[in-house]
């Protein structure tokens, strides 16, 4: 049967036995939780920060959108101050099941709270919200349409206004044979996580591309067992494209942020404290069991910022 990508994406990831209801990232691909508790560490600065904005309200939510495992709001919880921690108001939202170690004090939903005064994160969320595919042809632009079982692809009709009109502003095709993801789902799921802070912080983290360097035939892409695979949407698979964050942005104004910053992780991490700084050769001497602990660190945090890898996620942070 042919369908649209984001109806056979929405099938594969999230319907009846769908990849997402069954399977845990970590047993797919790595992400910046999984990669180091410095993360957490990063996460757990910014909570501190918006806490203070906001005059220490109790309690202070965190907020945790496509959490998997959980691993990233526990590692924030297990390294919070006992003040800080008794005011902590912590929820994981995620589809799949509920993980059986997770602590008693996390909530788990499979939607996100209708009203957070504090931090929402959102790790590699956006990139997960299917969305449809469109290629322009001599004849003007037309769906892709796609075989959910083997992945053959094959040319729609004409895309609906919505779709046109996103385009317009956010990915122009100009060129026989190129390709647009169009967003406007994730943008108006972003709008959701901006509108449903009653006042605090939301970021969103993915690999992302601007609007002036959209890439000519999209990021579609598949990941099973820590490697890349054809994009067949037929449950076996992750299937994720990068995320257009400033068409997030506008959205995220629309449903009233207040103020904006795009950045990539890199810039983020380090103005959290994350700089990947070796600690002195001498203190292999005086303290060799903390040095090499501390060189673990720097090594984690590398990682972390490395602009050719993690550090080149794309940051939207907008707050109300």
């Amino acid at each position: 049967m042919w369908l649209t990508w984001r109806e056979a994406t929405q099938r594969a990831l999230y319907g009846e036995g769908g990849f997402y209801l069954r399977e845990r990232p970590s047993g797919h691909f790595r992400t910046s939780v999984s990669a180091s508790p410095a993360f957490a560490d990063a996460v757990l600065a910014l909570l501190v920060e918006v806490d203070a904005e906001l005059g220490a309200p109790d309690p202070l939510d965190l907020v945790d959108i496509g959490a998997g495992e959980g691993l990233l709001v526990a590692r924030v919880l297990a390294a919070a101050e006992p003040a800080l921690r008794k005011r902590l108001r912590v929820t994981a939202v995620d589809l799949s099941p509920r993980p059986g170690s997770l602590p008693e004090e996390i909530a788990w939903r499979r939607s996100i709270p209708e009203r957070v005064a504090g931090l929402a994160v959102a790790n590699e969320w956006l990139d997960n919200i299917p969305l449809d595919v469109v290629e322009q042809t001599a004849e003007g632009p037309r769906l892709v349409l796609v075989d959910a079982a083997t992945g053959e692809e094959r040319l729609g009709g004409p895309p609906p206004e919505a779709d046109l009109a996103w385009m317009r502003r956010w990915w122009p095709l100009t060129r026989v044979g190129t390709r647009a993801e169009i967003g406007h789902p994730r943008d108006a799921a972003w709008a959701g996580v901006v509108g449903g802070l009653a006042r605090g912080r939301a970021i969103a983290v993915d690999y992302a591309h601007p609007v002036d360097n959209r890439p000519l035939c999209g990021t579609l892409t598949g990941y099973r067992d820590g490697a890349v695979v054809a994009p067949v949407p037929d449950g076996t698979c992750d299937i994720t494209a990068h995320v257009a964050l400033d068409a997030c942005a506008e959205a995220g104004r629309g449903a009233g942020a207040i103020s904006t910053t795009l950045s990539t992780q890199r810039e983020a991490l380090r103005a959290l404290g994350l700089t990947g700084a070796r600690p002195p050769i001498e203190r292999a001497v005086s303290d060799p069991r903390g040095y090499l602990r501390a060189l673990a660190r720097a090594s984690e945090e590398g990682e972390l910022i490395d602009p050719a890898g993690l550090g080149g996620f794309g940051w939207l942070a907008q707050s109300r």
